[in-house]
């Protein structure tokens, strides 16, 4: 697939998703969106006590499949990034946690999705946070400048991952942590799924084998990988996984049954250079 068209349609269905957000509505991972309550991806990721004081469009905006926040064990006055930020949920929730001497940034391309963030964060009253506009396979910040990275279901939206740790890698300080919560596929895959342009803005299409993103991770130079299951999704979540695709056959569903999982996923750079 065209790195740069997965990129635009990504784009499109995120700035949707916004301004779906600032209506009362969400979506899973951007796609169409699910019935109230019952979405298998984005449902019960972040406890009462979490989201209590946050802008009410920064928990809908959030189209996560984790919590990145609560895997990272986020320090004060650490400097935290966010990959593909959205409407700024976890960036809030990091600023809280690195407290003032720390600083949170967010990283979205999508420019609903930034003014959606910044207008949750004067809605907050947190100082000290950021957003950025830019691209996760080019992120607009200095080498070794960030203690942690952070990520919440955006890493399988990319075409071009390889980049993606790459520069994960380069802004990371030495010693620094990599958590994400991302979609994770075990085994094999139907082509018909890999080749649907329009599941890349749903987390499906775009989602990389177990051991292809050990690979890729580690090829980038991280260490210590860990990949922990959260959610596997079954025949009914996959079934909501299609929707508004020709791709809901009992067939092509029991092919994908229990391949799907949410899952934090670790990772560090090394403190000297290997």
């Amino acid at each position: 697939m065209d790195a740069q068209a997965i990129r635009n349609l990504v784009k499109d269905k995120y700035g949707e998703a916004a301004v779906r957000a600032k209506n009362g509505g969400s979506s899973c991972c951007g796609a169409a969106p699910p019935l109230p309550n019952v979405d298998p991806i984005t449902s019960n990721l972040y406890s009462d006590q979490e989201s209590e004081g946050l802008p009410a469009d920064a928990v809908a905006a959030s189209l996560g499949c984790g919590n990145p926040t609560a895997l990272a064990e986020l320090h004060a006055g650490e400097t935290v990034l966010d990959l593909g930020s959205g409407g700024g949920i976890d960036v809030l929730l990091s600023a809280k946690r690195v407290g003032p001497t720390g600083k949170a940034y967010g990283l979205d391309m999508t420019d609903a999705m930034l003014a959606l963030a910044r207008e949750n964060q004067l809605k907050a009253g947190v100082e000290n946070v950021e957003f950025l506009k830019g691209e996760i396979e080019q992120i607009p910040l200095p080498n070794d400048s960030v203690d942690v990275i952070i990520s919440n279901c955006v890493v399988n939206l990319s075409g071009e991952k390889e980049r993606v740790f790459a520069e994960a890698f380069r802004v990371l300080r030495p010693g620094g942590r990599l958590a994400l919560s991302d979609i994770v596929v075990k085994g094999g895959v139907p082509t018909e799924i890999r080749r649907n342009l329009e599941l890349w803005a749903g987390c499906v299409a775009g989602a990389l084998e177990e051991m292809e993103y050990r690979d890729l991770m580690s090829q980038a130079g991280f260490v210590g990988i860990g990949i922990e299951p959260t959610r596997v999704y079954h025949a009914d979540d996959v079934r909501a996984f299609l929707i508004g695709t020709d791709l809901t056959s009992d067939l092509l569903v029991s092919q994908v049954e229990g391949k799907f999982m949410s899952a934090f996923i670790r990772a560090k750079k090394p403190v000297v250079a290997g």
